[in-house]
């Protein structure tokens, strides 16, 4: 037996210049092998009757709209499922991609091997809802996971389900509702009678007009009319689909976005949490809010995403602090990658860990222009020369920027920044900057 050990690089270490200083990214040698597993779990469901609660109103969430025609309608009904670091997740978007849900499996609410960690993206066809529809408590139910296909295996039956293509729509709201949820955090707890109570105050039909969550007396309310201390919620209708869970709740959580860009409501049964994100309004998906441009703008080596890609992998989850601190790297930088990933479907986030967790989608990083449009017009923008910086002083920067006969008038001042375009208009950053700022941000900082 040969006492010496060879190691192979992948890629060589760099020496970068950025900003004036210079970086250092030194190459490492790693044995994390992605495998290509064609099984990624089986095994027993510790608590079926629950779980088969959850991924029934996880099927409603992708069956419902609440802004599409009935055409587009019959589009856009695949929850995507990954196993990996001990927890089986079930994730899915509304149609209109407005409200986002999902199921998570926890250490405990399962009994079996992970024999590899992998994604899958199938269709919840009518067998399979009728299967989840008959689960009885106490009764023995088996999930497997698979490349490409989800099994549920209960006494003679057995109902599969194929992998299908993941809709592109699917990723770009991926990418913002993971960066909602990140900046948003729990400032309500209720237990299942608070929760019941609470959910009887919501408006019959479809409300037009924003709702508000107050508490006032220990006692939480819907009420039409804001205060100080309100959480806000647009096309509150759309939180009856997770009604049905709470007659079986232990708790629920609410966490509202900083500046309450969304809304999202956990539920926990046992082992079993259940999450609903709403966007900010009924009509608003979360697939067109740009929540990731920010972090684009700042070119990062595709070695780099490459590496912390590999990271994510073996650790089956990704906290940015902490890869910095152990890495000696700019915070900057770091979330810079991590908005790189998010934009390519790679990573989730979970509120109660407070971690972005790993998907294992197809890993394609020229994707993340082809999903960012915005991204992609300030790149031309630049390329054609008509971003021209007219004044800078201090944090103040002045630019004018070329768009299809007019010149548009792009001023930052710290974190304040501002655009004549109609985008900018009328969302007033909202939904992300507009091209014109990517671009005279993107051309200051490169």
């Amino acid at each position: 037996m040969s006492d010496t050990i060879t190691y192979q690089y992948n890629k060589s270490s760099a020496l970068n210049k950025a900003n004036s200083l210079d970086e250092l990214f030194l190459a490492k040698y790693s044995e994390v092998q992605k495998k290509n597993s064609s099984c990624f779990f089986w095994g027993r469901l510790t608590d079926p009757y629950t779980t088969a609660r959850c991924l029934l109103a996880l099927s409603n969430v992708v069956q419902s709209s609440f802004s599409l025609s009935p055409f587009q309608l019959a589009l856009l009904k695949d929850p995507i499922v990954t196993a990996g670091n001990e927890k089986i997740r079930f994730e899915g978007f509304s149609h209109c991609a407005g409200v986002y849900a999902r199921v998570d499996v926890l250490g405990d609410g399962h009994d079996g091997e992970f024999l590899e960690n992998g994604t899958t993206n199938v269709d919840f066809n009518q067998p399979m809802l009728s299967a989840l529809s008959g689960i009885r408590k106490n009764e023995n139910v088996l999930l497997s996971i698979g490349q490409k296909e989800v099994g549920l295996h209960r006494e003679n039956e057995k109902v599969i389900e194929r992998k299908v293509p993941l809709p592109v729509k699917w990723i770009k709201g991926l990418t913002s509702v993971q960066m909602f949820l990140s900046e948003s955090e729990k400032v309500h707890s209720f237990n299942r009678l608070q929760a019941l109570q609470l959910f009887k105050s919501i408006p019959a039909g479809k409300p037009k007009t924003d709702y508000y969550l107050l508490v006032r007396g220990g006692k939480p309310i819907f009420s039409p009319v804001k205060s100080n201390d309100a959480i806000t919620i647009g096309g509150i209708h759309r939180l009856k689909l997770i009604e049905p869970l709470l007659a079986m709740a232990d708790e629920l959580r609410v966490f509202p976005h900083t500046t309450m860009q969304a809304t999202t409501w956990q539920v926990y049964i046992g082992a079993i949490r259940f999450t609903l994100s709403l966007s900010r309004d009924a009509w608003r998906g979360f697939s067109g809010e740009g929540a990731a441009l920010e972090s684009l703008i700042e070119d990062v080596p595709d070695q780099w995403v490459e590496l912390v890609d590999n990271y994510s992998y073996a650790n089956q989850e990704f906290n940015a602090t902490l890869l910095a601190v152990n890495e000696g790297l700019d915070l900057k930088k770091v979330e810079n990658i991590t908005g790189r990933l998010s934009a390519i479907g790679l990573l989730g986030y979970d509120l109660d860990e407070n971690n972005f967790f790993y998907r294992r989608l197809p890993f394609k990083l020229s994707r993340i222009m082809s999903l960012n449009p915005r991204l992609k017009d300030a790149e031309k923008l630049l390329a054609e020369g008509k971003v021209k910086i007219i004044a800078k002083h201090d944090n103040k920067v002045e630019a004018q920027v070329e768009g299809s006969g007019v010149k548009h008038i792009v001023i930052l001042n710290g974190d304040k920044e501002q655009c004549t375009c109609t985008w900018f208009s009328k969302n007033q950053g909202e939904r992300g900057v507009c091209k014109h700022i990517l671009a005279v941000k993107k051309l200051i900082l490169n």
